[in-house]
């Protein structure tokens, strides 16, 4: 009995290990054999697909309005956007209340140098995480 359930396990193991993809790659100086699940290529697929898709990455704002009154948040994006027009200024409800955040930086550095620079201005700013817009490609 002892012999059986043996050779039943070699026999289903056996099974297991043919079943991934063999992928074997020439080159001049070495030989690389790569063996993986056929279902992996399907998978990075879908991540590409997800990637095109999603056009933002970790990053920081700068907050400089909070509060409840929308007419308020709007004159302070418009007053940021008349001053910096080429930094793009966000206007978010999340109830009750209403958030302006400027810029889309990368690092908390790039936000820190950004907030010194507008900090007469809008004196209550202060650099939160947020997902931002990709960089342009250049």
């Amino acid at each position: 009995m002892k012999q059986f359930l043996f050779i039943c396990a070699i026999v289903l193991m056996s099974k297991t290990t043919f079943a991934q993809k063999t992928i074997t790659t020439y080159n001049d100086d070495s030989t690389l054999q790569i063996t993986k699940d056929p279902r992996f290529d399907e998978l990075v697929a879908k991540q590409k697909r997800l990637n095109a898709a999603t056009q933002t990455m970790p990053g920081y704002r700068i907050q400089i309005y909070f509060g409840a009154v929308r007419q308020k948040a709007s004159e302070v994006k418009l007053e940021f956007a008349s001053r910096f027009p080429g930094v793009p200024a966000y206007l978010t409800y999340q109830q009750p209340n209403f958030k302006v955040r400027v810029g889309d930086y990368r690092s908390r550095f790039e936000a820190q140098k950004f907030l010194k620079e507008i900090d007469g201005m809008f004196p209550s700013g202060f650099i939160v995480p947020e997902d931002v817009k990709l960089p342009p490609i250049k």
